[in-house]
């Protein structure tokens, strides 16, 4: 449906910032629609005003008119407008719900997870190693960079540990809070490969002006060479511990078998 109606429409926010994650385009859609409505009234009530400024103007053997409101026609001039803009709230409304829904209900089940912690004035982001599992040995801690694969579903687990702060991701038309205290999850799916800009979009300092960090979305092959390149290799401790489950493994698969 987005996508259709994104044919038709002036495309505001994608001439400011391309497009980088799957619902970008609802987004976009949504504010050239509250855009183009609320424009329109805006610029008629605007001529209008003026127009009655001129047309009823003080003039020389003119005499004001008192206008209770009370005939039909006086009546008709309040209430066509206002149906109009019950309308025009209605088609804002419906898409309004249409993006939410989408984006914070109906979400897709993630292909590899990130966890993200704001403070003071930092960025710092916990990638799966090559595991692919998140909170394990080999998880991959970067600061102010989040390097993630292009075209993969990924679910984000975001916290703050110290004041409230906000992943704001322009190009993912994405802003969320980070409330202390809380974990919040949310999604995305980058469809552009590039480096782009994280912001902190909450005052939360006299430093909240440098609160910068760099999205990195890369290519799978050139994703799994970072992993590679930046996974760390586990302690002897971890290595004992997978080593004596691979071997209890195998002494139960021997027994089954």
């Amino acid at each position: 449906m987005f996508e259709f109606l994104d044919k038709f429409m002036p495309g505001i926010l994608e001439s400011l910032l391309p497009r980088a994650s799957s619902y970008a385009v609802q987004i976009d859609v949504l504010f050239d629609v509250i855009t183009i409505l609320v424009g329109f009234w805006f610029f008629l009530v605007l001529g209008y005003f003026f127009y009655l400024i001129f047309r009823y103007r003080q003039r020389d053997g003119h005499k004001a008119e008192y206008i209770s409101g009370e005939t039909h026609k006086q009546k008709q001039a309040i209430e066509i407008p206002h149906y109009l803009i019950l309308v025009c709230d209605v088609a804002i409304i419906i898409p309004t719900f249409l993006v939410w829904f989408n984006i914070k209900i109906d979400v897709p089940p993630p292909d590899e997870e990130v966890r993200i912690v704001a403070q003071q004035w930092a960025w710092t982001f916990y990638h799966a190693g090559e595991d692919k599992v998140l909170g394990t040995e080999d998880d991959i801690v970067s600061v102010n960079e989040l390097h993630i694969k292009n075209n993969t579903q990924y679910s984000y687990h975001l916290e703050s540990k110290d004041v409230m702060h906000n992943f704001s991701v322009p190009v993912f038309r994405l802003k969320q809070d980070a409330i202390p205290g809380r974990v919040i999850s949310g999604h995305f799916k980058p469809i552009l490969e590039g480096e782009w800009d994280i912001q902190c979009a909450e005052m939360c300092g006299v430093a909240h002006g440098i609160m910068g960090a760099r999205i990195f979305i890369k290519s799978e092959a050139e994703h799994n060479a970072w992993l590679a390149a930046n996974t760390p290799i586990p302690s002897d401790a971890g290595t004992l511990a997978i080593v004596n489950q691979n071997r209890s493994q195998e002494k139960k698969d021997r027994k089954n078998g």
